[in-house]
């Protein structure tokens, strides 16, 4: 009993040697893993007694706050866990599907009025969460079948116009204009200038459709090069004008590809020396273009419609562009000729023997 009603003065000296105890083993011990049980009291101790930094050697006291916070963040969430859901069931599969079948059936119908008819049905649901399951709702692709046959149907009345910059030996920039035909994707008209003005762009125009043989359509981009000019003109020569989206270039997909097929197939391979230069390059590429190469969405046809090759004999290569690209047809096989055909082709070539030897 005395041992334990000692005085204060003599339980100074005891705690100064536990507390250099503790440090020693500290020193030897820099990382204690202390236990649950540990955690809590320290925790406790916190709550219920103003002294405990100054007792706290163990770890910091930062430490003892982040074991609140952490223990905090566990009982709510056990908490959480533990009540009871509020609000409005789940929507079972059965109404989902049923909401996707009216969604597809009637496109105009809102949340409003696809909610009553649930109602009706018998169905406790709210229009929100039928705002919810329409954005889920799969979409129908008729529209975008029914939109690309009228696409099909009407593209020989649409053309499209663009400008695409192509840098020269000296550093300069040259601008390429072009008209595009959306039915066979033939180049309708092309021109290569320094200066491209609304005056130079009009011009083009009328040399693109001269007679009224103009396009129902017209697609061309917002560019400023255009300028009012083009507008006015466009409109007097009865043609539509369809303007994209700022800075959407797919709206204008066919202009787009062709200028893409132009770099990669040609613009990549050369360097132009001035606007004569390029617009005989052009020349020679629009007309391969249009005769020689093949296109997928023309189903692998040309632009001018070339006929298949029906004879069987060795392949002869035609270059193209200086060798850039070539064309392959088969060489008709005489041996494989009937008599009389090979017979009318040598009378043929006597009489042209004959007018040239008389003329």
């Amino acid at each position: 009993m005395v041992h334990a009603f000692r005085s204060r003065q003599a339980l100074l000296p005891e705690n100064l040697a536990l507390r250099q105890q503790l440090t020693v083993f500290h020193r030897r011990h820099p990382r204690l893993r202390l236990g649950t049980v540990d955690k809590f009291f320290w925790v406790f101790a916190r709550r219920f007694w103003s002294g405990w930094k100054n007792a706290l050697m163990v770890v910091t006291p930062e430490t003892v706050l982040h074991w609140h916070r952490a223990g905090f963040r566990l009982c709510w969430s056990l908490i959480s866990r533990a009540r009871r859901r509020v609000g409005r069931k789940p929507l079972s599969r059965e109404v989902g599907n049923l909401i996707f079948q009216i969604v597809a059936e009637n496109p105009t119908w809102g949340p409003p009025r696809i909610h009553g008819e649930l109602i009706m049905l018998g169905f406790d649901v709210s229009e929100r969460a039928i705002s919810r399951w329409m954005r889920q709702a799969p979409r129908d692709p008729q529209p975008a079948r029914r939109w690309l046959t009228f696409l099909r149907n009407h593209r020989e009345a649409i053309a499209a116009m663009d400008l695409f910059t192509v840098p020269t030996i000296t550093f300069r920039l040259l601008y390429c204009f072009f008209l595009i035909s959306h039915d066979r994707r033939r180049i309708l008209h092309f021109n290569v200038t320094r200066h491209p003005t609304s005056h130079w762009i009009l011009q083009q125009l009328r040399e693109a459709f001269p007679y009224q043989s103009a396009r129902r359509f017209l697609l061309l981009d917002r560019d400023t090069k255009y300028g009012l000019e083009v507008s006015k003109a466009i409109q007097s020569m009865n043609i539509a004008a369809v303007q994209t989206s700022f800075q959407s270039p797919w709206q204008n997909g066919i202009a787009e590809r062709w200028v893409g097929t132009c770099r990669r197939e040609l613009l990549d391979h050369i360097l132009a020396l001035d606007e004569r230069h390029l617009r005989r390059l052009l020349s020679e590429f629009v007309s391969y273009y249009h005769n020689d190469r093949t296109h997928l969405g023309l189903g692998k046809e040309t632009p001018d419609r070339r006929v298949r090759s029906a004879a069987s004999g060795p392949v002869i290569c035609y270059a193209r562009l200086g060798g850039l690209h070539h064309r392959y047809d088969a060489r008709p096989d005489l041996r494989r000729l009937p008599l009389a055909h090979l017979v009318g082709r040598v009378s043929d070539l006597r009489s042209l023997t004959t007018i040239i030897r008389n003329g």
